[in-house]
């Protein structure tokens, strides 16, 4: 049980990195185009924002889904990668099928993974939120400016 709670405990902390890393560079490269947004068209531009937040979480969740089916694969818990990674994606989404489990000695594992993946995802929204609103709320004020 400790075992579990130990391997659970360090990828949830992996995949917790891992995002705050993914967001630092985020909000990097948003400063850098804060110049571009700044120019009319705004809303245009507002959707790129959310097209490429949108899509660089998506890769920082499988890199997430994806470290949970390695770490399963390496303890021998599945046999194949296809099931390793399909377990991991449907608990990380916390959609929880039941059609694959994890054997009794690691279930808790299960658990975990799914409260890693609902942490992220609460994480991953108010970064989204939050992103697109501060975008937005400097567009408005170069717009107040110019008029």
């Amino acid at each position: 049980m400790f075992i579990q709670i130990l391997i659970g405990s360090i990828l949830l902390l992996l995949t917790i990195g891992i995002a705050g890393a993914s967001f630092w560079m985020m909000e990097q490269t948003l400063f850098r185009l804060r110049l571009w947004l700044l120019r009319p068209p705004h809303r245009p531009k507002l959707m790129v924002v959310l097209w490429l937040s949108s899509l660089w979480i998506l890769i920082q969740m499988t890199i997430g889904v994806w470290l949970w089916a390695f770490a399963f694969l390496g303890l021998g818990v599945f046999a194949t990668l296809e099931e390793a990674v399909y377990f991991s994606l449907v608990a990380f989404t916390t959609l929880g099928f039941g059609d694959v489990l994890l054997p009794v000695e690691w279930r808790l594992l299960s658990g975990m993974a799914a409260a890693n993946g609902l942490l992220n995802i609460g994480v991953v929204t108010a970064f989204l939120v939050e992103g697109l609103r501060q975008v937005r709320l400097q567009q408005l004020a170069v717009m107040e400016q110019d008029s």
